[in-house]
């Protein structure tokens, strides 16, 4: 019987790295945490029609660094930043107030362009989720799926639809795919992502695999390098 397992967490500290960077004991810990999850939860529900990609927080002693990578960041952003500073006024009073009584002038917002928005499985799945939820046929919306990221460049994809598909009394699983998704390989590059579409009918979910290709000690050595040089730049 096959034990499923979540492509990222399978790959943390082989090819991937954690979104929250920090470090905290006891109590502390587990109040960090709880924010960290609310807030990347919040940031996806909310900003869905921007495409987040992904959220990383880093903290610094009691100033907290909220990197959002998304497709859209003019959505965000907003007529000369008005929407950054909305959202950071939000994400302070209802995650980060109490009870660690973070300083508004603590938080820091970041917004950046998501590079390859095509091959984000993230962002894939929002973007099913709201044509789903507009009532498009949901084997259309795998196809178009699928397509976007071939022409991206992706060596393989799959994806998964369950639900009360199109109405239907009993709920069913689809399934459609393209090229090679080896999830058992640690040096692949996969990029997974899940999420809900709320129809008439119920809860729809969906899943995305993305294959982007194999990631060697030798192509880091490269991308680090690379790195350092535009620092010193």
């Amino acid at each position: 019987m096959g034990h499923k397992i979540n492509p990222k967490v399978f790959r943390l500290g082989v090819t991937r790295t954690w979104p929250s960077k920090w470090f905290s004991v006891g109590q502390k810990f587990i109040a960090n945490l709880k924010q960290d999850v609310n807030i990347r939860k919040y940031l996806i529900k909310h900003l869905r029609e921007a495409g987040i990609d992904r959220v990383e927080i880093e903290r610094i002693g009691h100033k907290i660094n909220i990197n959002i990578f998304t497709a859209k960041p003019g959505l965000i952003i907003g007529r000369g930043g008005t929407g950054v500073e909305d959202l950071k006024k939000k994400i302070h009073k209802n995650y980060l107030s109490c009870p660690a009584k973070i300083r508004l002038s603590d938080v820091n917002l970041n917004i950046t362009e998501a590079d390859r928005a095509n091959l984000s499985a993230q962002i894939i799945v929002q973007s099913m989720a709201i044509e789903i939820e507009k009532r498009m046929p949901f084997r259309r919306v795998m196809k178009q799926a699928i397509k976007r990221v071939e022409r991206a460049g992706a060596l393989g994809a799959k994806v998964m639809i369950g639900g009360r598909l199109n109405g239907a009394e009993i709920a069913r699983t689809e399934k459609l795919t393209f090229g090679k998704v080896p999830l058992h390989t640690l040096r692949t590059d996969i990029d997974y992502a899940r999420g809900v579409a709320a129809t008439t009918y119920g809860a729809i979910g969906i899943k995305m695999w993305v294959y982007k290709g194999e990631i060697f000690k030798k192509d880091e050595e490269v991308i680090k390098g690379e790195i350092i040089r535009e620092k010193n730049r």
